[in-house]
């Protein structure tokens, strides 16, 4: 049997890679790829090696108190952090996992440093300013990765929230766009909206489905 989860991470993984010149590096990740409403976003984050952020882990490890603590060391501590939308129409043009990518590519081309390597939470690699990996559960790894989780679920959460005041029916600010049965109803009820994306089953249309 495994032991608890780690509540937060430190810096060695990350300083490796400074070890071998690989500096400044860059922690990619994206948040929102499952939701039925709202952009996917996807952040990057330069953290200062010498002030490194407490009380970070990958965002789902965390809670929204939580986040918005590590949040805040973050933005304040860190070298450049850069966040970016890929908007529900870019989804259903490219695809969920193209959009994804697209955020990050946008993310990291926002930092205000120019990184030399990036670490990406995932299986591939968007189109980035630097050399790069992709590492599979990166956010439980690499500080960098966690710290740009974080970043990535507050700015989505933020934009839900501003989405539900414009449609407040669909409990955008609780369900983050997923698909729970007050969400499932209001879209039957009143339709979808602009910031639905059309190619997610249930909205897709049974012709689009063969």
């Amino acid at each position: 049997m495994s032991g608890p989860r780690k509540t937060e991470l430190d810096f060695s993984h990350d300083s490796r890679f400074r070890g071998r010149g690989l500096w400044p590096l860059a922690g990619i990740d994206e948040v929102g790829c499952g939701p039925l409403a709202g952009p996917v976003c996807a952040a990057a984050v330069i953290l200062n090696p010498d002030q490194p952020p407490q009380g970070v882990n990958d965002s789902k490890a965390l809670t929204a108190k939580a986040r918005e603590t590590a949040f805040a060391l973050i933005c304040e501590s860190a070298l450049s952090v850069s966040f970016a939308f890929a908007t529900a129409a870019e989804i259903d043009a490219l695809n969920i996992r193209r959009a994804a990518l697209l955020a990050m590519t946008r993310a990291a081309a926002g930092l205000s440093v120019r990184p030399a390597y990036a670490l990406v939470d995932g299986r591939f690699l968007p189109d980035l300013p630097c050399r790069g990996e992709a590492i599979v559960k990166g956010d439980a790894i690499s500080l960098s990765i966690a710290a740009a989780s974080i970043v990535a679920k507050v700015m989505r959460d933020a934009m839900m929230r501003r989405l539900a005041e414009r449609h407040p029916e669909y409990g955008f600010a609780e369900n983050a766009g997923y698909g729970v049965p007050r969400h499932l109803s209001a879209i039957e009820k009143f339709g979808p909206t602009p910031y639905h994306r059309m190619s997610f089953s249930p909205l897709r249309k049974p012709s689009e489905e063969l």
